[in-house]
């Protein structure tokens, strides 16, 4: 999705039905993604909200704030053209995942970390049989062949609309882990913004926070919600 912002060209948003899903219709023409193609979506629930974000436009449209279309657009575009790539990309947080890196020191910040990320690779091994190991230092951990297999046949097993969300929820925490367990509901956009920033958050209370990172971090955590909010609406 693009992110320059456009002079507002329609008047009115609505929601009709069309081609077996449900289609934002500005004007008098249904939505289409960048490149051309229609914007069908799942759910009316999904596409009321996206229209929602339409409508909220003033006298420019501002991409950046519609975080619902452009994930809309990813769903219906990108993911169809080029899934076998989204897929790998995705699979690849699995492969360096942040919750398998871990510190040496100091004490607190290691049993923060076991405290926020061991539940959450227990519940993947529980629930997917993915088994993904951990290390500490600056060492690659190679995760093992078959934890990597199961991962790439769950992945495989979305439809678009859940790569979408996956994909981005992965890029946006550095975990595939985190990505799955926001997608399945283990946990929620706060708790997954939480877990991916242990680190983070460790520093800032010893170190002090910078005003630039806790913006980096502000969007992120919306970005999130919008992604958790868009699997859910996907499937409503």
């Amino acid at each position: 999705m693009t992110r320059r912002t456009i002079a507002r060209f329609y008047r009115s948003v609505s929601v009709n039905e069309r081609d077996g899903g449900f289609a934002v219709v500005l004007d008098d023409k249904p939505l289409k993604t960048p490149g051309g193609r229609l914007l069908v979506l799942p759910t009316r629930t999904l596409a009321e909200a996206i229209a929602q974000e339409w409508r909220k436009q003033d006298v420019n449209v501002e991409p950046a704030k519609m975080p619902l279309t452009g994930l809309g657009y990813a769903a219906a575009e990108l993911v169809p053209a080029r899934r076998n790539e989204v897929a790998e990309h995705a699979l690849g947080y699995g492969r360096s995942d942040l919750l398998c890196y871990r510190a040496e020191a100091p004490v607190e910040l290691v049993r923060r970390q076991a405290a926020a990320w061991d539940p959450l690779l227990d519940w993947l091994q529980e629930r997917h049989g993915i088994a993904f190991r951990t290390g500490s230092g600056l060492g690659f951990v190679a995760q093992p062949a078959e934890g990597l297999q199961r991962a790439a046949d769950q992945i495989a097993a979305l439809d678009n609309f859940e790569l979408a969300a996956l994909d981005r929820a992965a890029g946006l925490t550095g975990s595939l882990v985190l990505g799955l367990c926001l997608l399945e509901g283990r946990l929620d956009a706060a708790a997954a913004f939480a877990a991916a920033h242990v680190d983070d958050e460790f520093q800032a209370e010893n170190w002090g926070r910078d005003a630039e990172a806790e913006t980096r971090r502000s969007g992120i955590r919306l970005e999130l919600a919008a992604a958790e909010r868009f699997v859910r609406l996907a499937r409503a």
